[in-house]
């Protein structure tokens, strides 16, 4: 195994040594004094199974077999989440085939990050990840479940539902996806449409029809943002299929990978024989994996945020710094837009998850012993699924060579040595950036920086014609306790089109760019934010800065002396609403980008319980 992945796992392992300790003993005391089903009176159960059929009261009733709860992120608006109507239906007729049952427990909000980018109703965004996990947590309250199924593909979704998960970590679960759309517009054709609009060479009519050609259809959006980076992370995690991530929807493969993942979610309930709990799977070991997963394929930077939170909720402490020491020792060997000009389908047909699992542990790159709902090991992650002859999904040999080495590569021909994360730090805080999207060329600005106190600010100036230099953009107050950390991608038009000019450029902001971060080099998530009490909060027009992606630094060339005399601004005031009001009180709580940015206090639940 390399000796980086074994000393960092080890390390977080020590670190974690309390706070998961505390949390498995929590989940097996839950477990012992409140099974499923078992605790709840004849009241109780008559209310839970009132709307189910003559069937499925008698199944219930009797106890002998695994009652499944679905935790649904269906809506009709969003298309990765479309397809998901049907497969309530489908899960219920699978479970009763082998003598179980399923019902839904509850449904969750799923909002669309493409729908909200540079609106208002982005500043919700964020936080929409913890009224996911709450809305996970009262689904599952009703204690009536012997596993958990969980329907959810995008940005917040994933992670909120993992986090909420958690807390019934005693009950086996599985993760269903539904796939991405089919290959529309290439990502490098509509990126070229934005920009043009960008530069006023084209008009709402032409942009808008290259956005629809590329969003198109049921389905997770093509390119490697957040969505299609969550599936990666729980395929690593071992609580979705091998293989289930990228296959489209509404194809046979897609619904005979459903029917499989209830068939495993039963097999491994405790009425079945073989009980597999959520805290055995997630694991300080399978989160590595993740990591991993995560840096080899130049997955999303918001995962900086939600690996950190998700690990936080099974008593794991993850670190900034874990993760910038396993990128240096991962080698990245995926090229997906926005790391390359190929989309997720491109990557699924090159090979997908398969040959990535296969070549990474060729590398030494992943804790082998880990469990996963196939069992205890990784070996089973190796293997394509298909259909058989009689339409059921099969795994039957593991996968050989890429079917396209521009996409996919082996270990021991990477893209870059490296993976495609690095945190930076200096005088303005800390921060991430995905240098795995950006060229060596463009990775180093040293220049005045221009500040900004919105992505709106930026773009006037922009259309003014006020850009045309070398610069470094400062974009503050967009933290998660000021305006909730927004996704700032209207941003990234004007300034790739200013780099594409021969300008250097970089960002720095308190903000997030995530999945689609880009070719312009972006210092996001910086921490502390400036409403509280940042350097960015001193920043002046005009103040030189350093940014040197490769050398990890970010650093305002400005004295010691010269930034304690200064004045703090105050944060410009708030006019639009859409909602955000309601959460005030989560932006009152949040904690610091380093720290996932979370509402929740896990180790404080952990120790009240005790």
């Amino acid at each position: 195994m390399n000796s980086v992945i074994e000393a960092v796992t080890q390390r977080i392992i020590e670190r974690s040594k309390l706070t998961r300790q505390q949390y498995v003993e929590m989940m097996r005391n839950t477990m012992d004094s409140n099974p499923p089903k078992k605790r709840l009176s004849c009241g109780n159960l008559a209310h839970a199974y009132a709307g189910c059929g003559t069937g499925d009261k008698q199944t219930i009733r009797l106890m002998q077999s695994a009652n499944l709860g679905i935790i649904t992120a269906f809506n009709d608006m969003l298309s990765a989440h479309q397809p998901f109507e049907t497969y309530p239906d489908l899960i219920k007729e699978t479970a009763r085939s082998v003598g179980s049952t399923a019902q839904v427990a509850g449904g969750v909000p799923a909002m669309c990050d493409g729908v909200t980018q540079g609106q208002a109703g982005m500043e919700l965004s964020l936080f929409s990840r913890e009224v996911v996990a709450m809305a996970t947590a009262v689904g599952l309250t009703h204690n009536m479940f012997d596993g958990n199924v969980f329907l959810g593909v995008c940005d917040k979704i994933v992670p909120g539902m993992l986090i909420g998960a958690l807390q019934f970590g005693h009950i086996p679960t599985v993760f269903v996806p539904a796939g991405p759309m089919h290959s529309g517009l290439p990502n490098k054709e509509k990126a070229k449409v934005r920009q043009q609009f960008a530069a006023g060479e084209v008009g709402e009519d032409k942009l808008l029809e290259a956005e629809t050609k590329s969003y198109h259809s049921p389905g997770t959006c093509t390119f490697y943002g957040t969505a299609n980076t969550n599936q990666m992370m729980v395929e690593m995690l071992g609580v979705q299929l091998p293989g289930a991530s990228f296959v489209n929807p509404n194809g046979d493969l897609r619904d005979a990978l459903t029917r499989a993942a209830i068939y495993r979610l039963i097999a491994i309930t405790q009425s079945a024989g073989t009980y597999r709990p959520l805290y055995d799977v997630v694991t300080e070991k399978s989160i590595v994996n993740a990591i991993v997963g995560l840096l080899a394929t130049g997955g999303s930077t918001n995962h900086t945020l939600h690996i950190v939170a998700v690990a936080k909720a099974a008593g794991i402490e993850v670190t900034w710094e874990d993760m910038d020491e396993l990128s240096r020792a991962t080698p990245l060997l995926a090229r997906v837009y926005p790391n390359g000009q190929a989309d997720v389908n491109d990557f699924q047909n090159a090979g997908g998850m398969s040959f990535l699992v296969k070549e990474l542990r060729l590398g030494g790159l992943l804790n082998e012993d880990v469990v996963n709902i196939m069992g205890e090991d990784l070996s089973s992650y190796e293997i394509e699924p298909s259909l058989d002859d009689k339409g059921e999904a099969q795994w039957a040999e593991p996968f050989g060579e890429s079917r396209n080495v521009e996409v996919l590569r082996p270990v021991s021909e990477p893209f870059d040595k490296e993976g495609g994360l690095r945190v930076l730090n200096g005088n303005l805080g800390k921060g991430v950036i995905k240098i795995s999207a950006v060229a060596p060329e463009h990775r180093k600005v040293e220049a005045p920086c221009i500040v900004f106190e919105s992505q709106d600010d930026l773009i006037a100036a922009f259309k003014r014609g006020e850009l045309e230099k070398d610069f470094v953009a400062v974009v503050r107050f967009q933290g998660p306790s000021a305006n909730g950390m927004p996704e700032l991608h209207k941003m990234t038009p004007p300034l790739g089109l200013l780099q594409d000019k021969g300008f250097k450029v970089a960002l720095v902001t308190d903000g997030r760019m995530s999945g689609a971060s880009g070719k312009v080099p972006a210092a996001i998530h910086m921490s502390p934010e400036a409403l509280c009490g940042g350097t960015l909060n001193k920043v002046k027009t005009g103040d030189v800065v350093l940014f040197d992606a490769d050398a990890g630094v970010v650093e305002l060339k400005v004295s010691e002396e010269e930034l304690n005399a200064r004045e703090a601004v105050d944060m410009p005031e708030l006019t639009q609403n859409l909602g955000r009001n309601l959460f005030d009180g989560f932006r009152a709580l949040a904690g610091i980008s380093q720290k996932g940015a979370t509402v929740f206090s896990f180790a404080q639940t952990n120790k009240t319980n005790q």
